[in-house]
């Protein structure tokens, strides 16, 4: 569409100026024959003018009328920038029309009220008069050039001048009067030669003609001398007078005077203006027409000239204007891509620059904001994540109580439940008797708005125990000003039971040793009196020998008790190699196969659990023996155990869970189980479990107690993959 717009517009621009070469070549040649041209021809030509000047007027009319139309749909259809173009082409077309349209009509009144006036005008008296003027003085210029040859010439024969002996006096008197007489040429010739001529030097030298020899001799003869001839750009008129000397001859004076301008052809032209003035006369009708068509053409080009100028200064200005209008709409929708394309050079092109500079400005400023906004983004999923993966319990509260975030671990220690939406007050979420404590410490932080640390508090959660240190970090605005408190929870328990362990350990190490001192001679001197007996053969000493025997089997006894105290107090050392962990399972429950006819075990293995593992076979046996011991015995020798291994892809772990179908453990005893010395069983150590705690520890891995159901204990093992 815009293609066919500007063909369209060449074309007519083409148009038009054919039109224009068409009329002033016509015109020109009406202007140039007028002297010869018929009548009927320069008719022919006005005729063409005619229809010139109606086809632009048929052009003009067309464009004012398509524009105008276009303008009236823009206005219809509300285009951004139609009534600022609109104002713009009328006042264009106003200011070129109004004043072109007085001009034309005050011109050709002019013109033709001049045309009466100039044919009115009495050119045949004129040229008589001017004839006139011009043969009067030509007629005094050659009496004046007669008079002063005769003056001279009778100087000269009154004087004897013309002597030989007199001819330097000649020259002086000659070249004298040349001046004084305002003359441009007197000459000196004795019969028909030139004796010297003298010259005003500023006539046209070069186009000097001397005086014929022919025409001298006739001047001796009696004849009249006068001429008029060419010189330069005038014309000289020349007198001559003859004069007889005795014992000379004839003498020949002749003067001469420039005419600087020929007059002769001045009159010839003016005969000619005249020829051409009554040939006029009879074209007195058509040259009014020639003049008013040639104004009302140039009138038509000016009115067109203004009107296109107008229709495209006001598409100039508003076709930038309504691009920036639309541009403005396409970035208040947020796309900041858009660019406004325009070759205006002016204020408006200026304007256009700034806004595509403020544009790329605010793109540049967007992806500047994007990236910080991503960049925020990204800090604040990181320290969420931090938040979401710690251990330590994390809630943020605002500065009425309000609770903002809380990560998983603070929901676990706290044994709430995962619905739980931020935005509820804390008294809401911690409203059980349970957090009593933990909500007079978050109260005494809001109000104070000061730190507290590491205050320690118990809360049960899922029947057990929890120990918990509580520390309160106020937050602060910019301004410094309180916003928030930040509760920090770390679990305690295990550190605590981490604590009694150490502790046990380094009980059980000096209990052994301080057992250990006795052992050995007591076990000495039970021998030693065991051979003696033997030796000597006494019957008597019978209780002797059963005393030595009992002081032996105690002695054993506390060794295996040593022993035992000794394995948990020792660093074991994990020797992690890669192991199929189902292998070593299926040899601890073969060998128990086995030995107990009246236990059912029921082996439940993952196909998608890792093979091999990193683990110690060794040690891992010991878990699992003592696990099975300790459920062989809680269902006195008869019941059914169930060992179960699954693989959790999402937190990259094999879990191992060994269950029974025995009486349980009482849930006041869960968090007491893994404690050394803690036994339910009247002749247990109470070393076992905690033994496959620390073995289980060393893996890296954790170990925990549930309920089977129905009935019945459940031990969960999770080891990293």
């Amino acid at each position: 569409m815009e293609q066919k717009r500007q063909k369209g517009a060449r074309l007519i621009g083409a148009l038009i100026i054919l039109l224009i070469v068409l009329f002033f070549t016509i015109e020109f040649f009406i202007r140039e024959t007028q002297e010869f041209s018929p009548t009927s021809f320069t008719n022919l030509l006005l005729s063409s003018l005619q229809i010139i000047v109606l086809l632009l007027f048929l052009i003009l009319l067309f464009v004012l009328g398509r524009n105008l139309v276009k303008l009236y749909l823009e206005r219809k259809h509300k285009v951004v920038g139609a009534h600022f173009k609109t104002k713009l082409v009328f006042f264009f077309i106003g200011l070129s029309l109004i004043p072109t349209l007085l001009l034309f009509l005050f011109a050709s009144d002019l013109i033709s009220r001049n045309i009466e006036r100039w044919f009115q005008t009495p050119f045949d008296r004129i040229m008589a008069d001017t004839k006139e003027v011009a043969d009067g003085f030509y007629q005094s210029t050659s009496d004046i050039t007669y008079h002063y040859a005769q003056q001279l010439a009778e100087t000269i024969r009154r004087q004897k001048l013309a002597a030989l002996e007199n001819r330097l006096l000649l020259r002086d008197f000659i070249w004298s009067k040349l001046t004084e007489y305002q003359l441009d040429e007197i000459g000196i010739y004795l019969e028909d030669e030139e004796l010297f001529t003298y010259l005003n030097p500023n006539l046209p030298l070069e186009d000097y003609r001397p005086i014929q020899a022919n025409m001298i001799q006739r001047a001796h003869l009696g004849e009249i001398f006068e001429s008029i001839e060419p010189m330069g750009q005038g014309e000289m008129v020349r007198r001559g007078v003859s004069l007889t000397i005795p014992e000379m001859g004839h003498i020949f004076v002749a003067t001469g005077k420039f005419i600087p301008q020929s007059y002769a052809q001045k009159i010839k032209n003016i005969s000619g203006y005249i020829q051409r003035y009554r040939l006029l006369m009879i074209q007195r009708n058509p040259m009014k027409a020639f003049y008013i068509i040639t104004l009302l053409f140039v009138t038509l080009l000016i009115v067109f000239a203004a009107s296109w100028i107008g229709f495209h200064l006001a598409k100039s200005i508003t076709v930038p204007i309504e691009k920036l209008a639309l541009a403005t709409k396409e970035v208040s929708k947020g796309n900041l891509d858009v660019r406004v394309e325009d070759p205006a050079s002016d204020e408006i092109g200026t304007l256009i620059e700034s806004f595509n500079q403020m544009i790329a400005d605010l793109r540049e400023s967007q992806k500047n904001i994007a990236l910080k906004t991503a960049e925020l983004e990204n800090r604040r999923h990181y320290i969420e994540t931090i938040l979401y993966n710690i251990t330590t319990g994390v809630i943020t509260l605002n500065e009425v109580g309000n609770i903002v975030t809380i990560n998983p671990s603070a929901r676990e220690m706290l044994g709430l439940p995962r619905n739980n939406q931020p935005g509820l007050s804390y008294l809401e979420i911690l409203k059980d008797s349970r957090y009593h404590e933990i909500c007079r410490y978050i109260d005494w932080g809001l109000k104070n708005r000061t730190r507290l640390s590491d205050k320690e508090v118990n809360i049960i959660v899922n029947g057990q125990t929890v120990t918990l240190a509580l520390s309160l970090i106020p937050l602060r605005s910019a301004d410094n000003t309180f916003s928030g408190l930040i509760v920090v929870l770390d679990n305690l328990t295990q550190l605590i039971q981490a604590q009694k362990m150490a502790a046990w350990k380094e009980v059980a190490q000096r209990v052994a040793h301080e057992i250990k001192n006795p052992l050995t001679p007591i076990q000495l001197s039970a021998e030693r009196i065991l051979k003696t007996l033997q030796k000597e053969n006494l019957i008597k000493f019978e209780s002797i020998e059963e005393g030595a025997k009992t002081i032996l089997q105690e002695a054993r006894s506390i060794k295996s008790l040593v022993d035992e105290f000794s394995n948990f107090a020792r660093l074991p050392k994990i020797q992690l190699q890669p192991h199929d962990l189902h292998q070593t399972i299926t040899q601890v429950v073969s060998l128990f196969r086995g030995i107990f006819n009246e236990i059912e075990f029921e082996l439940n293995l993952a196909d998608d659990v890792p093979s091999p593992l990193m683990i110690d076979p060794e040690q891992i046996k010991r878990v699992l023996i003592n696990l099975f011991d300790n459920a062989i015995e809680a269902m006195n020798k008869k019941g059914k155990i169930s060992l179960r291994t699954r693989f959790d892809k999402s937190q990259n772990r094999v879990i191992i869970e060994v269950a029974d179908n025995g009486p349980g453990i009482p849930e006041e005893d869960k968090n007491k189980l893994f404690l050394p010395y803690f036994s339910t069983k009247r002749k247990g150590t109470g070393l076992g479990l905690a033994i496959v705690h620390q073995i289980v520890k060393e893996h890296n891995g954790t170990i925990s107690v549930d309920d089977n159901i129905p009935n019945g204990a459940k031990f969960i093992i999770q080891l990293p993959t």
